[in-house]
């Protein structure tokens, strides 16, 4: 009963921490993305939660590449996850399910190559959408900001660009 006492309060404690969202674009295909850069972000995920919509997922960023290593402990959905090398190229894609509670050490998932980014998406997402080893992604910038001086002008926002 203490565990599931203090599962239940890990869990709660969580859900203060927010993320930043974007949009990223692969192979042609847009995912809205919560971006997890720090430790306690990345250490956090998407543990907890119940679900996550089609078309959105988390995107992890780290300092440098390196062989990445994720598991499910503490998370309730499956997922998929793509590794990405610093040019944001897909090096490979893992299937993942959440993890018995009682686990004490939870399957892990590394990726094949150093990488730096990684993303999490709804099990099935990337074979769903054709989405492949050697698939880059690209970040959406964002929309430009306006020139005090200078008359609007009307141009798309949100450009994706590399980052």
């Amino acid at each position: 009963m203490q565990v599931f006492k203090f599962l239940i309060i890990f869990i709660f404690s969580l859900s203060a921490l927010s993320f930043e969202t974007k949009t990223v674009l692969i192979d042609g295909k847009v995912l809205k993305v919560e971006v997890a850069q720090t430790e306690e972000e990345h250490e956090r995920g998407l543990m907890g939660r119940k679900s996550l919509a089609n078309g959105h997922g988390m995107l992890f960023i780290f300092r440098e590449e390196r062989i990445l290593s994720f598991w499910m402990k503490n998370t309730l959905i499956p997922l998929s996850i793509g590794f990405f090398d610093s040019q944001k190229k897909l090096i490979n894609i893992h299937d993942m399910e959440p993890a018995s509670p009682m686990d004490l050490s939870p399957k892990t998932y590394e990726s094949t190559a150093e990488a730096k980014y990684a993303i999490e998406v709804p099990k099935g997402w990337f074979k769903k959408n054709k989405i492949k080893p050697g698939a880059v992604f690209k970040i959406n910038s964002g929309p430009k900001p306006k020139r005090s001086h200078q008359r609007e002008r009307t141009e798309p926002q949100g450009q994706y660009k590399e980052q």
